[in-house]
């Protein structure tokens, strides 16, 4: 399972302009360590966090009695910002959205909601108001895997208020981008306000 995530690393490194990433390991109790890269983009001032770890294994229906080792959609998450400037929890938070899979046999996929119930950074000024992540698509191509493996997927993490999640839940993943649109919220913006959809 090293080599996978080796080559999910090396994979990352390559999409990023071949640079080195700053790494922040997690552990959980009862679970397999996670770490999360951290990639900055001097030019755009964008700042990319991607987990490293949940593509370790498969993700399948916890209600079967065998998993598959092999077969089984895989992703990482990637949370992009503009420079939030000094901040404590992501790492954590994205941590914990990495290891739903194995914890809870949740399957991350684009279009998926998922609650973390609570803060995903805070600043020396407060917390920030997101505690949850709407998936989608990113701009890193699947990484593939050898056959009967599937690739591994890199899914798009948008912070989102528990207004916006609750909004997800009524009428869909689609309907809340529609909202930001037409509003014109940058979802990169960590200062960002909530969408009001009408």
């Amino acid at each position: 399972m090293t080599e996978i995530l080796d080559r999910v690393r090396a994979h990352l490194r390559l999409h990023f302009g071949d640079t080195e990433p700053d790494a922040a390991r997690v552990t959980f109790v009862g679970t397999e360590p996670l770490e999360v890269l951290r990639f900055r983009d001097g030019t755009s001032g964008l700042v990319h966090y991607v987990t490293l770890g949940c593509s370790r294994h498969p993700m399948g229906d916890p209600t079967q009695p065998v998993a598959d080792q092999a077969r089984g959609p895989r992703a990482e998450a990637v949370l992009c910002l503009r420079d939030p400037g000094p901040v404590t929890g992501i790492a954590r938070s994205l941590a914990i959205l990495a290891a739903t899979p194995a914890v809870e046999g949740v399957v991350l996929a684009a279009d998926a909601l998922i609650d973390l119930g609570s803060p995903l950074w805070a600043r020396p000024s407060g917390r920030a108001p997101f505690t949850a992540v709407l998936l989608g698509r990113s701009d890193i191509a699947e990484l593939p895997l050898e056959a009967p493996g599937d690739p591994v997927s890199f899914l798009s993490a948008t912070p989102i208020t528990a207004t916006e999640a609750a909004w997800v839940r009524l009428k869909g993943a689609d309907a809340m981008r529609q909202a930001w649109h037409n509003d014109g919220v940058d979802v990169r913006d960590p200062d960002r306000p909530a969408a009001q959809p009408g």
